[in-house]
């Protein structure tokens, strides 16, 4: 086998730590209970990480090689590679301190959720979901604002319990299952042994009571079925595809936990004149030749109904923009107007004459 040194990845100067995350990394990769897993390197990893992890067997590898450890490995129950025997009697410290396994701690945390034991109980119940709607307004609305008043089917707090579940009245009793602890003790089988997993409790969810009194409504959950209804403001000036965010008005959450978030997604219907460009509204006017010769006033229906008033400017280019300032979906955008010039499809005599007139003065 390679040199444990060699097997880590580490120069014989290497710092515990360096040793340690080293390991880390290397378990991560080999697992095998991962996709991609490599059980016999993994093991290798192990057997070199309890060697040089552990001060005392670092000094006798450095002098003596794995001959040092009775011809190679370190004998029955220790390393991931050498488990035999009954598992009740291996010599395991969770403390990382001492035991054949060294700090086997670190890498039963990798793999395994919860805890085991004596690191503080918590209760799984769940909070509300959060949702997304969409509201569909129109440029005009986005521009001014909108109060909207909606309600949606999702799951409400209990009104019988008031969302705890229970008859608060009526009190508590010890969970028979548990013993009133909070938690319990599971098996987990995987390739390395049989292992003693203490889990939160699944009927009293790490309270270690029982209510007296479930509520009948919700069955104890502290939230059913029902219908939500909500009021939100669309503020001015807000953007097709925002989102706004209602804390709170999502499902209810389990047990009298906080409800989650409700996420509305804003859209804005396109208008048949106006089209929004950042802050600014661009619109097309139509006008002719002479409007713009004569630099006429001209007025046009704002996107709120109401009459907008501008001037053509003197020597106005036919592709030229004409800013309105104030008057786009904010009040620091402008409504940007651009002159559709019609000619006239004929001339008479006349103004044929009136024309080629005019083009003898310009």
């Amino acid at each position: 086998m390679e040199d444990y040194y060699k097997i880590l990845g580490v120069n014989r100067e290497a710092s515990a730590d360096e040793v340690k995350k080293a390991f880390h990394k290397l378990a991560h990769k080999y697992h095998p209970d991962k996709s991609g897993g490599d059980e016999k390197k993994f093991k290798e990893v192990n057997e070199a990480y309890q060697a040089l992890s552990n001060p005392e067997k670092r000094k006798q590898y450095d002098r003596f090689g794995k001959a040092g450890f009775n011809g190679g490995g370190f004998g029955a129950g220790s390393g991931f590679g050498g488990f035999q025997g009954d598992p009740s009697q291996w010599n395991v410290n969770f403390d990382g301190e001492s035991g054949n396994f060294g700090d086997f701690k670190d890498i039963f945390d990798m793999f395994f959720d919860g805890g085991m034991g004596g690191r503080g109980r918590r209760k799984t119940y769940k909070r509300g979901g959060d949702l997304e709607m969409a509201a569909e307004i129109t440029l005009d609305e986005a521009k001014r604002g909108k109060a909207i008043e909606t309600s949606f089917d999702t799951v409400v707090q209990c009104k019988e319990c008031k969302g705890i579940g229970h008859d608060a009245k009526e009190g508590f009793g010890p969970c028979a299952h548990c013993g009133g602890r909070g938690e319990t003790r599971e098996e987990r089988s995987t390739f390395f042994g049989n292992f003693s997993q203490v889990v939160t409790c699944k009927k009293c969810h790490g309270r270690g009571q029982i209510p007296n009194k479930i509520c009948a409504r919700c069955s104890g959950v502290g939230r059913v079925n029902g219908k939500q209804s909500i009021k939100f403001d669309i503020r001015p000036g807000v953007e097709d595809g925002q989102i706004i965010k209602v804390r709170g008005m999502g499902e209810a959450g389990e047990h009298g936990l906080e409800a989650g978030d409700l996420y509305v997604r804003v859209r804005v219907k396109p208008h048949q004149a106006f089209t929004r460009q950042g802050n600014d509204l661009l619109v097309s006017v139509p006008a002719t030749i002479v409007d713009v010769l004569l630099g006429r006033k001209m007025t046009l229906k704002g996107l709120d109904g109401k009459p907008v008033s501008f001037h053509i400017p003197a020597g106005h280019g036919l592709g030229h923009e004409i800013r309105v300032k104030g008057e786009g979906m904010t009040s620091g955008g402008d409504l940007v107007v651009k002159l559709d010039i019609k000619s006239p499809k004929h001339l008479n005599a006349k103004a044929r004459k009136l024309i080629e007139d005019l083009e003898k003065e310009i």
